[in-house]
């Protein structure tokens, strides 16, 4: 619901506050786990440019809006004054604020916002869902949405992985990486499988320690025992990287086992074994039933 397609607008900054928002009524919530409760009259705010309101002010840096923001929200539509959508009860929201595919309302109206802060944003149609509005949300085409924001953290990326070089353990594969190309991973002859993933630094980062929910920004590199190619580089990717949500379930196993912990700007080579990979079925055509994996993992932000 962060992103839409709105091609004819400008990320431009918001206006002053104007009447609309200083109608609505933020009340905190009586605990973690829930929305503040935010109340206006249907119809009440409805803007021609995005609009901005502070409601706490941070003490963290401002936002330059090209960084890895992490936060959590609750959204209204201006018409209906009906909650469409919040992340309070569960995991804060990682957001690219750099990422064009955002809405352009989001992107300017948290630019220059400061971390910590609390914030409302109004946000017209042409710099949200544009024309089409978003039907699955409840939000028609001439809808403002309101979106409350609390500011948790910000990050910049690393390029690639930076800190104290780490001495391997003997007889583990090898990985030489350089910087948007595929790392060369070698295994040695007659390597054997361990039975659980191991968990390998090669470089410490100087970041904070990966949490489990938490986005990951990563680059990485992954071949089989078995053949020792490349089945898979984030390298090639258009972006030159990959994102995810670690310690959670949505990677295999071994990922999320050997990331977890790990300190950010660190570079990591994970054995996974295929119980803790692909299993017995594998992922055709380049992983087989029973593959063990080996990577190479730049970890470049965690949000």
């Amino acid at each position: 619901m962060l992103t839409a397609c709105s091609g004819d607008s400008s990320d431009s900054a918001p206006t002053a506050t104007s009447a609309a928002l200083e109608q609505v009524t933020v009340t905190d919530a009586e605990d973690d786990t829930s929305a503040p409760q935010v109340t206006f009259e249907p119809g009440s705010v409805d803007v021609e440019e995005t609009e901005t309101r502070v409601i706490t002010a941070g003490d963290g840096a401002e936002l330059a809006g090209t960084e890895l923001l992490s936060f959590d929200y609750a959204t209204f539509s201006g018409a209906t004054a009906q909650e469409v959508g919040n992340s309070y009860a569960g995991e804060p929201v990682g957001l690219d604020l750099g990422d064009e595919s955002v809405l352009v309302g989001l992107r300017s109206g948290l630019k220059g916002q400061k971390i910590g802060s609390r914030v409302l944003i109004a946000i017209p149609p042409k710099d949200a869902f544009g024309e089409t509005g978003n039907p699955n949300l409840g939000i028609g085409a001439e809808d403002t949405i309101l979106f409350l924001i609390d500011i948790i953290s910000a990050t910049t990326p690393l390029e690639e992985a930076t800190g104290a070089a780490v001495a391997p353990a003997e007889g583990l594969p090898t990985a030489e990486v350089t910087a948007g190309e595929p790392a060369t991973i070698t295994i040695p002859e007659g390597y054997a499988a361990p039975a659980e993933t191991v968990v390998q630094p090669l470089i410490e980062g100087e970041g904070p320690a990966v949490a489990a929910g938490q986005t990951v920004r990563v680059t990485y590199t992954g071949v089989t025992t078995r053949t020792g190619e490349v089945f898979d580089s984030s390298a090639n990717s258009q972006a030159g990287f990959a994102e995810f949500q670690i310690g959670v379930g949505r990677v295999i196993q071994g990922w999320d086992k050997g990331l977890v912990g790990q300190k950010v700007g660190s570079r990591v080579l994970l054995v996974i074994p295929a119980a803790e990979g692909y299993g017995e079925e594998g992922n055709p055509p380049s992983i087989e039933g029973g593959d063990t994996l080996v990577f190479v993992v730049d970890i470049l932000a965690a949000y």
